[in-house]
């Protein structure tokens, strides 16, 4: 399967990391739930919520080590999006990555993204 994608404030991810779990950003918690995007989304996301915002990480997780918590849920243009009734274990974490802004000041993906 293939992962989902948390884009995160460095400053909130470090937090979490060090308490051992991500309980979400303030918009997770007055949601209810833990916002993520598939490859095919989250570049929209980026553009829509985090524009011209520095500072930020990538986090790929397993959508298979979130058990029955993950939910795949309409949004924008009832599309599914993942959301997580819950919080995010450091152990479903695939990999973390800066997501720095390119010089069009667009942020800048990993190729593996799609």
């Amino acid at each position: 399967m293939d992962p989902i994608y948390k884009i995160v404030p460095k400053d909130l991810w470090i937090a979490a990391r060090d308490k051992g779990r991500f309980d979400g950003a303030p918009v997770d918690e007055s949601d209810g739930f833990i916002h993520f995007s598939n490859g095919a989304q989250v570049r929209d996301t980026a553009a829509r919520h985090f524009a011209g915002q520095d500072g930020l990480l990538l986090v790929a997780v397993d959508p298979e080590r979130l058990g029955a918590a993950l939910k795949h849920e309409p949004s924008r243009g009832g599309a599914l999006f993942p959301h997580l009734y819950g919080p995010l274990p450091m152990d479903a974490v695939l990999w973390v990555e800066e997501l720095g802004l390119g010089a069009d000041g667009h942020h800048q993906f990993p190729g593996s993204i799609r």
